[in-house]
């Protein structure tokens, strides 16, 4: 256990530059999506109300919180984070860039809806203030280490490649990289299970 735990954060001290820069995006982004909304931007408050609109019909995970399934609204939750989210988002990483791109989207979305169908914002008091900003810290912690991590394997793979003249051939990623993205993924997936967990099952959530 021990090994693991000083694996992890071995990893976590290579990567720690780039896990906080998407960290950082998604912290800006957000805020600019929340200041949005509570100043009545038309746009923005039209696009919160298609994305829910669209997730309330077709996400699999809003359409069993609506027949009070918490444990199947848990599952689909935490099970698209990491397949649908995450892992795309991480092998986007090997761009470099096209990450900060999506992430910056991702945490606009994040940030235009803090307010509800009625366009009331949640932080009328403390409990659902906590709730919004309790569930969305977990989820951005758990997304900027595996996109971080995936950053700095397409950085990792850019430098080396570069030396090997770009040869097909040779076409290689270090392998401390992807150990490294392995061990961060063991961090971010309790993280992500953590986000999901609140979000559905505590009594926080009304």
């Amino acid at each position: 256990m021990k090994k693991i735990v000083d694996s992890v954060s071995l990893a976590l001290r290579r990567n720690k530059i780039w896990i906080l820069t998407i960290f950082f995006v998604y912290c800006i982004s957000c805020f600019i999506g929340i200041l949005m909304v509570h100043n009545g931007n038309e746009f923005a408050l039209s696009y919160r109300d298609k994305i829910v609109g669209n997730a309330i019909k077709t996400d699999k995970a809003s359409i069993n919180e609506q027949k009070g399934k918490k444990v199947s609204v848990l599952l689909y939750d935490f099970s698209g984070n990491i397949l649908l989210g995450a892992v795309p988002q991480t092998l986007m990483g090997f761009s470099v860039v096209i990450p900060f791109v999506s992430v910056s989207v991702q945490g606009w979305v994040g940030g235009i809806v803090s307010v509800d169908s009625n366009h009331k914002s949640r932080f009328s008091n403390f409990r659902p203030t906590f709730y919004y900003f309790f569930v969305i810290l977990l989820q951005f912690i758990a997304y900027s280490l595996t996109i971080g991590a995936g950053v700095k394997c397409g950085i990792d793979f850019y430098n080396l490649n570069k030396k090997h003249g770009w040869s097909i051939k040779k076409y290689s990623i270090p392998n401390s990289s992807l150990t490294d993205l392995g061990f961060i993924y063991i961090l971010a997936v309790p993280i992500f299970l953590m986000a999901s967990t609140f979000e559905f099952l505590s009594s926080w959530n009304n």
